[in-house]
């Protein structure tokens, strides 16, 4: 390898600090709406008791907490409630 293809290499790749920064910034957005398996639960055991407990739906009923509870921080962040103190 000569020196010409070295640097030509390292001017592919991505600055690795800025792109780091980046990334970490959109997620933090997804990571505050999504709701703790605690949270999942709860709302999942509500529907289960709701339902009747009626064993073999528990993947449905976490789905659907999970859903609901994303859809309901949605609608506050786009309300301009999510940030308010």
């Amino acid at each position: 390898m000569n020196r010409n293809q070295i640097s030509q290499d390292q001017e592919k790749t991505p600055s690795g600090p800025s792109r780091a920064i980046g990334v970490a910034e959109s997620r933090r957005g997804e990571t505050e709406l999504m709701p703790s398996p605690d949270e999942v639960a709860r709302r999942a055991y509500f529907t289960y008791v709701n339902q009747g407990s009626l064993p073999g739906h528990e993947v449905q009923h976490w789905l659907a907490a999970e859903a609901e509870l994303i859809a309901e921080r949605n609608l506050t962040r786009v309300h301009g409630y999510h940030n308010r103190t």
